[in-house]
């Protein structure tokens, strides 16, 4: 009898700052999906390496031709990609064009949603036409630093601010500046992630985080997260490293919550989303909800939120990984 089980790829690694923590969200993944519904493979990209983990610890190259390997002598395809990869080129619409190409659906938006939303400058300035409260930011190229100078910084963003990689997946090269002269080391630090840095006002407030996804049937909502840290933002050490408290259910009222949740939803059909995403915000004293990212490519590391969220909403991540990658085939 033919077998009727579907081949998954969960597509990880990647050239960003965050290769490892990729292979941990791979692993995440690995654990929640239903083993016994999906033949279910690690895909590990860095550079021009493509091999995908077969049991006993084998690993074999994929043919980027077609994404296929071969097994027992017998070339096997894969049907769907669980792209879990954090930075290029898995959540910039590389790797989105590259499956759009071959005809394989993959788990996360298509090919201009992902640039857009990896490019945190471009995508403010977006969402900002639709309404979506943002914090003011200036985009500083590498090369023409010179155009923005410190005074027009200090004078159209303000002090303190964020000096961040415009168009990067991860937590590095992100610097709080308190003061004006320490602007250039903080952008010569973000331009060693991407040749693009946006410096942002600071938002003061508390800091939350939602997860959502949508099939042809229903929207889900997850219980939103409130983040508190000691350290001066959600850096790397406080999303990776446990130093930060994660509150699931966030400690706001139910009128702020249903906003939120209004808004996630909004900015999901906004930009036509596709499979599980995660927006961060911040809440301000006076109740205004600001949005700071968009997460194509949440994590799913033991630390991540999306696991805690989906275990708040009394939900099991395996049912919720079979709907996002069901709701394609249907």
């Amino acid at each position: 009898m033919k077998n009727l089980k579907r081949n998954i790829a969960i597509v990880c690694g990647g050239d960003s700052s965050e290769h490892d923590v990729s292979l941990r969200s791979a692993q995440g993944l690995y654990s929640f999906f239903d083993k016994e519904r999906y033949n279910v493979y690690i895909v590990d990209i860095k550079g021009q390496d493509w091999h995908v983990e077969l049991p006993g610890g084998i690993t074999v190259k994929i043919d980027r031709n077609d994404f296929s390997f071969m097994e027992d002598g017998k070339a096997q395809l894969f049907d769907y990609a669980y792209i879990t990869i954090h930075g290029t080129p898995g959540e910039n619409g590389i790797l989105q064009g590259y499956f759009d190409l071959i005809g394989i659906p993959y788990s996360t938006s298509g090919v201009l949603v992902e640039a857009m939303t990896f490019d945190k400058f471009v995508l403010n300035q977006y969402l900002r036409g639709y309404g979506v409260s943002v914090a003011d930011s200036m985009l500083i190229r590498q090369g023409y630093e010179e155009l923005v100078g410190d005074d027009e910084i200090e004078e159209r963003i303000g002090m303190p601010c964020f000096v961040k990689p415009a168009a990067d997946g991860s937590s590095f090269g992100v610097s709080k500046v308190k003061c004006k002269d320490q602007l250039a080391p903080a952008i010569r630090k973000a331009m060693l992630e991407s040749p693009e840095i946006m410096v942002e006002s600071f938002l003061e407030g508390t800091e939350i985080t939602q997860g959502c996804y949508k099939t042809r049937e229903k929207t889900v909502l997850l219980p939103i997260t409130e983040v508190v840290t000691s350290n001066e933002f959600f850096d790397y050490d406080a999303k990776y490293n446990g130093q930060v408290k994660e509150i699931t259910p966030a400690h706001i009222s139910p009128e702020i919550a249903e906003r939120v949740g209004k808004i996630t939803s909004h900015i999901y059909n906004i930009l036509h989303c596709n499979g599980i995403i995660r927006i961060d915000y911040i809440i301000s004293k006076e109740g205004k909800i600001s949005m700071l990212e968009v997460n194509t490519t949440p994590g799913m590391t033991a630390t991540s939120f999306i696991p805690q969220q989906v275990k708040a909403a009394g939900l099991d991540m395996k049912d919720v990984l079979t709907d996002i990658v069901e709701n394609q085939f249907a």
